[in-house]
């Protein structure tokens, strides 16, 4: 009876799960209905379903800020919500929680180091160079109408290919079964989030869904696992590399330089101890999945927006002219207007719209109010971002909100398109440092406008576009860079 009493409940709350996701809708109506919701109810609402289940979802920053800067050791990731991931992406970072979460965050922390994050934007501007040598060549046959995303997503996975393995896919010019299995997954992941039965791995794995998500992981973590197992054994014949690797060729050095791997595999503990293989092989997988799809959004998103605002399109490509007439694309930093219109951007469409946490104790926010330990609170990145309470007219796209002297008064927790505190985004620097890049040399070498398609927004893991984000490129003559 027991037994019978567990799997009821077990039902109960998987239906419940997936009455929550039908509700959150990931559809341009469904991110108009949490327009509605904000509106509605300012800070945060509930949903209680039954006696077994409650969800919180938060849309003020004083009501996130306390729930995101609350100690790693009481805060959880819920199984509901990033459960899924767990058969690709194994427990890393991302997944794991305690103890395991501790470690592996002092461990991977050195490899996010701005001193190292330099070292990749050779590797940034060389996949630009390839993708906008092939928008010159279609513009020059007559294909100047573009989805941004499909290309744009091939540019942020073979950057990161080379920054993470030193590999050289040609993604942007050819298939790859590699490129393909990571494009797989993600696509079944979003499918078996909306599908009831398909939340019940006795089920899935029967699925011929299920059964590619096998065949997808098997692609996924033979190439990370053969990488690693490769990389482990030169280090052991030829001793630590210098820098990461930016030529991506056929040409090795003497001393290969470092990229992510070599950093994982060289990291230690206090105790001395470091990752084994497949604790790296997990967050070389984890970087690839949370690298790659995020930072596509966001770059895809400020050539849209710029597109529609050409005075501010004109504005950072002059800044962008002007800085590196006599510099070099490292100092890309130095980018004062154009950085407030990525910011701006990454608030209008944050790339994630939600994360979501578990807390092993009672939570207070304002006003004296308690959330119970063990409810699933959902930060709503896009609530938030669109709070008409922070942010007047929060649908207009104005990046003078982060001009300095507009932002000093804002709440710290009004703009948090990385998440915030101990388990904000480990690698928001580097995908910051990739947005000004890509979007510096793309604007320095390209005019965007309209493609003449009306944009429907698509909250999947990240947001989309339904059909593709379509701009029209011109080929403008650059200086030389």
């Amino acid at each position: 009876m027991c037994f019978y009493l567990r799997v009821c409940v077990c039902f109960y709350l998987r239906v419940c799960v997936w009455c929550v996701c039908v509700c959150m809708r990931s559809t341009e109506e469904g991110l108009q209905a949490v327009d509605q919701l904000v509106r509605t109810y300012s800070h945060s609402c509930s949903w209680f379903l039954g006696p077994f289940y409650s969800l919180v979802r938060l849309f003020h920053p004083d009501y996130i800020k306390p729930l995101l800067l609350a100690p790693a050791s009481i805060t959880v990731k819920d199984e509901l919500f990033y459960g899924f991931l767990r058969p690709w992406l194994g427990q890393s970072l991302l997944l794991s929680n305690g103890d395991d979460w501790f470690r592996r965050r002092r461990l991977l922390t050195p490899a996010f180091h701005f001193d190292i994050l330099k070292n990749y934007v050779k590797i940034f501007n060389h996949s630009s160079d390839i993708m906008h040598s092939k928008w010159r060549r279609l513009v020059a046959e007559g294909e100047s109408r573009q989805d941004m995303f499909n290309h744009i997503s091939l540019m942020t996975l073979d950057s990161l290919l080379r920054c993470t393995f030193s590999y050289n896919s040609n993604c942007q010019e050819s298939s790859s079964e590699y490129i393909a299995a990571i494009f797989e997954l993600s696509t079944l992941v979003i499918e078996r989030r909306g599908r009831i039965l398909h939340h019940w791995d006795c089920l899935y794995w029967r699925s011929p869904e299920g059964q590619r998500f096998k065949q997808a992981c098997s692609v996924v973590h033979g190439f990370t696992r053969t990488v690693v197992q490769e990389r482990r054994a030169q280090l052991l014949h030829r001793g630590e590399p210098e820098g990461p690797d930016t030529t991506g060729g056929e040409e090795k050095k003497k001393k290969r330089v470092a990229d992510f791997i070599d950093l994982l595999l060289l990291s230690k503990d206090e105790d001395g101890h470091g990752l084994t293989d497949e604790e790296i092989k997990a967050e070389a997988d984890t970087f690839m999945f949370g690298g790659h799809d995020t930072t596509a959004s966001g770059i895809s998103w400020v050539l849209y927006n710029l597109s529609q605002h050409q005075d501010y399109q004109d504005r950072c490509r002059a800044e962008v002219n002007d800085l590196l007439q006599d510099r070099k694309t490292e100092d890309l930093d130095c980018l004062p207007f154009t950085t407030m219109c990525i910011k701006e951007s990454l608030r209008l469409h944050s790339p994630v719209s939600a994360v979501t946490r578990r807390y092993t104790k009672d939570m207070t926010v304002p006003g004296g109010r308690v959330i119970p330990q063990g409810s699933i609170c959902l930060v709503s990145i896009y609530g938030n971002h669109h709070n008409p309470e922070i942010w007047p007219d929060p649908d207009v796209y104005n990046p003078m909100r982060f001009d300095p002297e507009n932002s000093k008064d804002r709440s710290s927790h009004a703009f948090i398109p990385f998440s915030s505190g101990p388990r904000n985004c480990i690698g928001q620097k580097f995908a910051m440092a990739e947005l000004r890049v890509v979007v510096a040399l793309t604007l320095r070498r390209f005019r965007l406008t309209p493609g003449g398609v009306e944009v429907r927004r698509l909250p999947q893991l990240v947001l989309r576009a339904e059909g593709g984000l379509w701009l029209t490129l011109e080929t403008l003559d650059a200086p030389q860079d």
